[in-house]
């Protein structure tokens, strides 16, 4: 990771697993925040934006979003 700016701390990235929020929690990440990389539906793209965290040195895990049950 580049710099140890958010060292320490912790993201929690909302639809991370694709795009934009991709792209914000790799740069959390390279800034050296430990992140929280959060889905919906794309499982296999989570798992990528996390693998490609660990692989450059960063920490980071992968959650799926708990639907509400209606009712």
């Amino acid at each position: 990771m580049k710099n140890d700016k958010l060292n320490g701390k912790v993201a929690v990235v909302t639809g991370a697993s694709k795009g934009i929020g991709a792209g914000i929690a790799k740069e959390f990440a390279e800034a050296g925040a430990s992140v929280v990389v959060n889905y919906a539906s794309d499982k296999q793209g989570a798992d990528r934006v996390v693998d490609e965290i660990t692989k450059r040195g960063g920490k980071a895990i992968v959650i799926q979003r708990q639907r509400r049950k209606k009712g």
